[in-house]
């Protein structure tokens, strides 16, 4: 949240600098021009890394996540396997008239 509030500060002050400079006169000296130019281009430099470095941390947090869910499902159909296993054998078992076969032990 605080990388946000800080991301849409940045933008402000370097859109409100941009368009300070736009609405004065050019400034009469060139080096200022040049200056303010420079000041005004790594401060949206600045910026960008700020906001690349905060997608790629949500990048990491989702891929991190994405494992979670991927290992959990994975375990979920080895259950469903095992499950499905078991209710054929039993099903097997009653039609050919045989009890239902004891249950495995566990591992």
């Amino acid at each position: 949240m605080k990388s946000k509030a800080l991301i849409a500060a940045s933008l402000s002050l370097a859109l409100s600098a941009l368009t300070t400079a736009a609405a004065d006169d050019p400034p009469a000296d060139p080096t200022l021009a040049h200056d303010q130019a420079k000041a005004v281009s790594e401060a949206v430099k600045r910026d960008a890394k700020v906001i690349a470095d905060a997608a790629k941390t949500g990048a990491k947090h989702v891929a991190a996540a994405a494992k979670e869910v991927a290992a959990a499902s994975k375990e979920g159909a080895h259950q469903v396997g095992v499950t499905a296993k078991k209710g054929a054998a039993r099903a097997k078992a009653a039609v050919q008239g045989e009890k239902a076969p004891e249950k495995p032990p566990a591992p």
